[in-house]
């Protein structure tokens, strides 16, 4: 499997993006899978219900199934530190062909940088590893701010060019 990472301030069109991308590598015959990276602490569970009772009783992961879906719960000790990027990789099926990483901005994979300088909000880029180019609404604007290449967010077909050139393969060799 081969990752790619989209990186972004908030509310920058990350998600977009990516709705856009994984539509256009699907419908060119890949298996794509997405990981979502969140700094705020959510659980996907409900209180009360069978699986989240079996979490609560000890379990450290419980596995949902339905009709036409799984969900991995996985539950890690409270001093255990955020999972990585490579705990979310290790769970996909290997048949993968690419993973679209939205967050985890300071691993080192290859990253396209959403940027829009109509929100105020500095770049990522000079201080974000693995960022290879910029897409943004402003492409002559950004491209006097930085020797990367600048993509035009409504290029999905060479965003999406950029993507396949550039996404790495996974597991890094070490």
């Amino acid at each position: 499997m081969k990752v790619f990472g989209i990186a972004g301030t908030s509310g920058s069109g990350k998600t977009t993006l990516l709705d856009q991308l994984i539509a256009r590598l699907v419908g060119a015959g890949l298996r794509v899978a997405g990981v979502k990276h969140t700094h705020h602490g959510f659980d996907p569970d409900t209180p009360g219900k069978d699986s989240w009772r079996m979490r609560e009783a000890g379990c450290e992961n419980v596995v949902l199934v339905g009709a036409r879906h799984l969900t991995l719960l996985r539950r890690y000790p409270e001093d255990h530190p955020s999972p990585e990027l490579a705990d979310a990789l290790a769970v996909l099926p290997a048949d993968i062909d690419l993973v679209l990483v939205e967050g985890y901005k300071r691993s080192g994979i290859p990253k396209l940088e959403v940027f829009r300088p109509a929100h105020g909000r500095p770049p990522l880029w000079p201080d974000t590893p693995g960022v290879i180019a910029v897409a943004s609404d402003a492409v002559a604007e950004v491209g006097t701010l930085t020797a990367l290449p600048v993509l035009d967010l409504a290029d999905i077909d060479g965003i999406c060019a950029l993507v396949r050139a550039h996404a790495t393969p996974w597991p890094q060799p070490d």
